[in-house]
């Protein structure tokens, strides 16, 4: 799944005891009524915020995790890839091919006197 926002914070990169570590940040969508959206970069990942700045625009290519505990149940969602939004727009907006660039193929020659048993 995908989702374009704007940057609104970068939190500080969170480490545990088990060495392992994330990083967590809020888009701001851009509908009609706005919302908020917060994900997890885990381990390595997180780096890929570190180059980002509240504000710019970006869309975050993500997957959605969900869990229960103590009979609760929970979703994250977890990015693996950041792009600037115009890097990403550009590549969706792409032409499609032309007609021309397709191959030909001949047609296949009939013979109109030959006998033809197909029902149709």
């Amino acid at each position: 799944m995908d989702l374009t926002g704007v940057i609104k914070v970068v939190m500080d990169e969170q480490k545990f005891d088990s060495g392992f570590f994330k990083r967590e940040f809020v888009i701001t969508t851009e509908e009609q009524y706005p919302q908020d959206i917060i994900f997890e970069l885990h381990k390595e990942r997180s780096e890929m915020i570190a180059g980002k700045q509240p504000g710019e625009r970006v869309t975050v290519h993500f997957d959605v995790r969900g869990r229960e505990w103590n009979g609760r149940y929970f979703n994250n969602l977890v990015g693996w890839k950041i792009e600037s939004a115009a890097v990403a727009a550009a590549g969706a907006g792409q032409a499609p091919p032309s007609p021309d660039s397709f191959p030909t193929i001949d047609p296949v020659k009939v013979d109109e006197g030959e006998d033809d048993d197909l029902p149709f």
